[in-house]
């Protein structure tokens, strides 16, 4: 019977107070009777609208039953059969752009609260022992470059269908921007160890400290016996704004910062990794991983945090919970304002940073207003850290030492439909195709190069 109420069923979180000094995680999940009470609110729409709007295609109404019926190990095993990262997504997936968007409930009132749903099911199967079984071997062999989610995800799909897959990793532990990008407190390390586990589990080899194009190419591995090749390396290069004073001590890109604390545990007491310990610090940029480094930033002890962003809070693309969870915690937004110079003391260290108001004009090409500036506007805030997130790029490393592999302007690879690239048993998908963008995007790609190549060996 469904439950007709407008409103999801509310989740725990730690104290904004508590929680704005430490790393642990802000939301604590649904417990049994909470699940089973919001599983109950779906309506089970015959034209499932929401699966439209899930890049790896989850059968969510079917799963929601089972929750609905407190089937709580059915319900896991229905996501399982198509999203290889259930625990994640369930975490960082943008669900309000995606499943939820696309709910009925929410034309009323509140969608149905699907990730949250998804990641109870994760969550509560994860200290239960998982049988899993290893596919019968097909003789074939594939190598996937790079450990992200796209990767993992192509990785643990041909692995299901028998081949003999060996993943490379440029880092000392897979997971890619899962282990690098995204902090604890919003995506504990420990679950995202514990689905690369399930992928060894069924055979699948990770190979640590490889960096493809240096210790090995592309060739090399299709001479080692590869009939196909998926690159799912993401996107690590750091962008800048080219603006005066970048070089500076104190100026990090959100990519180094958030490496530092995530990767290298800078968070954490026992770990000499050096990080700045700041008092005020400037995140500039509106994205999830802006959220993600003024948060770190401030969990780290500074006194103050701003976000710069150029646009108006309607247009920050970060998602809205990533934002409520910010302003809760005291981080302040300073939005329609832009860098203009980064400004240095005598010791080359940043000591503020000149900024400009901004007003919003006609469109741009990507549809929101773009932002104009207004003259005479200047002001300086005083900070002593400058963190830039405007965006990343994908490595040129791999293109530069592979002939026959094609990118675009912006050295993302150039891949068909099927994420097949320019060079023949070359397939590629997630940020190192389409530039920095979501979790769940990247997935998807995994996925459909998995049947690709699949489809490829079959008919060779």
């Amino acid at each position: 019977m469904a439950n007709m109420s407008m409103t999801k069923t509310p989740i725990a979180e730690q104290d904004p107070k508590v929680r704005a000094r430490n790393f642990k995680e802000v939301t604590l999940g649904y417990t049994a009777e909470q699940a089973v009470e919001e599983a109950k609110r779906c309506l089970n729409c015959k034209h499932r609208p929401c699966m439209s709007g899930c890049p790896v295609s989850v059968r969510i109404p079917e799963f929601i039953a089972q929750v609905a019926e407190g089937n709580f190990e059915e319900a896991y095993k229905i996501i399982k059969d198509t999203n290889a990262l259930p625990a994640v997504c369930g975490r960082v997936c943008p669900q309000e752009n995606q499943c939820e968007g696309k709910c009925v409930r929410g034309i009323k009132g509140e969608p149905v609260g699907i990730g949250r749903l998804e990641r109870f099911c994760a969550d509560y199967m994860a200290d239960k022992p998982m049988n899993i079984e290893k596919p019968e071997p097909n003789g074939h062999k594939v190598a996937v470059v790079g450990a992200g989610p796209s990767s993992l995800t192509a990785a643990g799909d041909l692995a299901k269908l028998g081949y003999d897959v060996t993943v490379y990793e440029a880092f000392h532990t897979a997971g890619g921007v899962l282990m690098y990008g995204i902090p604890e407190f919003r995506l504990p390390k420990s679950i995202v160890q514990h689905e690369i586990d399930n992928l060894t589990a069924m055979g699948v080899k990770i190979m640590t400290n490889m960096v493809i194009g240096k210790v090995l190419s592309i060739d090399e591995l299709i001479e080692m016996g590869n009939e196909a090749i998926f690159i799912g390396s993401g996107a690590g290069l750091p962008r800048f704004m080219g603006i005066e004073g970048e070089g500076l001590v104190g100026v990090y890109s959100a990519n180094e910062y958030l490496t530092r604390i995530n990767l290298m545990k800078a968070y954490l007491e026992d770990y000499d990794t050096p990080i700045m310990k700041s008092e005020n610090v400037a995140v500039v940029g509106g994205g999830n991983v802006a959220m993600d480094a003024a948060r770190s930033a401030m969990r780290l002890g500074a006194k103050k945090v701003y976000v710069v962003y150029r646009r108006s809070m309607d247009e920050l693309p970060a998602r809205k919970e990533e934002v409520h969870h910010a302003q809760e915690e005291g981080i302040e937004f300073l939005v329609l304002n832009n860098p203009v110079r980064i400004i240095g003391d005598e010791n080359g260290r940043v000591c503020a940073m000149e900024c400009v108001k901004m007003e919003l004009g006609e469109p741009d090409a990507s549809g929101r207003r773009r932002p104009v500036e207004i003259k005479g506007s200047e002001f300086t805030l005083e900070i002593d850290t400058a963190i830039m997130s405007i965006g990343t790029s994908p490595n040129p490393l791999i293109r530069s030492t592979t002939p026959g592999l094609s990118a675009n302007d912006h050295g993302c690879l150039i891949v068909d439909e099927n994420e097949s690239t320019t060079k023949e048993g070359v397939y590629a998908g997630g940020d190192a195709v389409t530039g920095a963008a979501t979790v769940i995007l990247a997935m998807g790609a995994g996925k459909r190069a998995a049947a690709a190549i699949d489809k490829y060996i079959k008919s060779k």
